[in-house]
This record gives C-alpha cells, structure tokens and sequence, in this order.
C-alpha cells in the first residue's frame, strides 16, 4: 500500500479491497469518492449499508433476499409452484427475472460444487431442495446454474440427487446467443448449440 496515504485512507482502501472484484485501483478510486462527497451522502451511505446488514436476510424457503420471513416470489400467490428453478445465488433470480419469461418459484443455493475450494454439498442449500421437492407438488427442477466448471459439476450432482423423485429435471439449454454473428462464436458454443439443436 502506498505510504503516501493517510492511515485512515490506506484502511479504508483495504476495506474496499475486500470487496469481490474490487481491486487496489478501484478500491482507491471508491476511497477518494468517499473523501470527496458531503458529510450528508457519506451518512447516506453507511446508513443504507447498515439498514441492508439489519433488515435484509435469506427467504425461509427459497433462500432469496428478503426483508421479512418469506420473499416477493414466495409470497406471490401468481406464482406457479410446481416448477423449481435453481440457481447458485440471488444474482440468478434476478437474470431470470429481468427476462420475464418464467413464473415458477426458485431455490438459491448459495454457492456451487467446489471440492477444490472445500465446497461440498454440506455447505449448499442442496438438502433443503430436496426437502421441497419431497414435501411440495413439484413437477419440474429446472437447474439454471452457471455454465462453469462448478455449475457443471453442481448441475450433475443435483440430477443424480433428484433423479429417485418423480418430477422432471431440466438443465436451461446453451447455444449461439441472438443476435450474434456465427463466426464469432467460439467453439464450445458452437459445439454446445449444435448438440442442442431442435426441429424447426
């Protein structure tokens, strides 16, 4: 750390630079926006991060963020609870979400296989999904994990976990992304897209 900065101002860097995907440059940057904003939007600002840290905890079905016991999904009686769609953290229900072409409930697990980073199913919200899907009428798991290593790997973990329960287990297909030029498309999409094909 540069010996130029105060020592309040280095502490606050390191702070920031706690933060995921937040590196010294970017940390700095937030820093200095800190030291250069009024007395009133610093207060603001700690004041949102301490409501979030009181008020904002995980759904007691889904494991969605949620200021009360149940989140807007899980509360929503619209919703079509028959169908699961499971995604590795609350940044996938908002994708999904944003799409707007999904009406089931979901299940957030928290995190994704990584026996490397001593990441089993232990440490996932893995046993309370089967829990509803044993308890509730479930028809379909539709598992939207991430297309990494990890997902993959959590992906097959959880067909073969579900696979003794009558309901349907799908996977969200990969492929050319609309709108895209195929010869820009790398190979494993190709590959991916190409496998997955359908009748038209």
């Amino acid at each position: 750390m540069n010996k130029a900065f105060p020592g309040v101002m280095r502490k606050l860097i390191e702070e920031f630079g706690r933060m995921p995907g937040i590196g010294v440059r970017s940390a700095q940057r937030l820093a200095f926006y800190v030291l250069q904003s009024s007395r009133e939007d610093v207060a603001s600002l700690t004041n949102s991060i301490r409501e979030v840290k009181d008020n904002v905890r995980f759904c007691g079905v889904c494991n969605n963020l949620s200021e009360g016991e149940l989140c807007s999904i899980c509360s929503d009686p619209s919703r079509d609870r028959s169908k699961i769609c499971v995604v590795e953290g609350p940044s996938g229900v908002i994708a999904m979400e944003k799409g707007g072409v999904y009406r089931g409930v979901y299940h957030i697990l928290l995190g994704a296989l990584s026996p490397i980073d001593g990441v089993g199913p232990d440490e996932l919200k893995i046993g309370e999904l089967v829990r509803r899907v044993k308890k509730e009428d479930v028809s379909e798991v539709i598992i939207a994990t991430d297309f990494t290593t990890e997902g993959e790997t959590t992906a097959l973990y959880l067909s073969e976990v579900l696979k003794p329960f009558n309901v349907k287990i799908s996977r969200l297909a990969r492929g050319v992304p609309a709108g895209a030029v195929l010869e820009y498309a790398d190979v494993a999409t190709l590959q991916r897209a190409f496998e997955e094909r359908r009748g038209v």
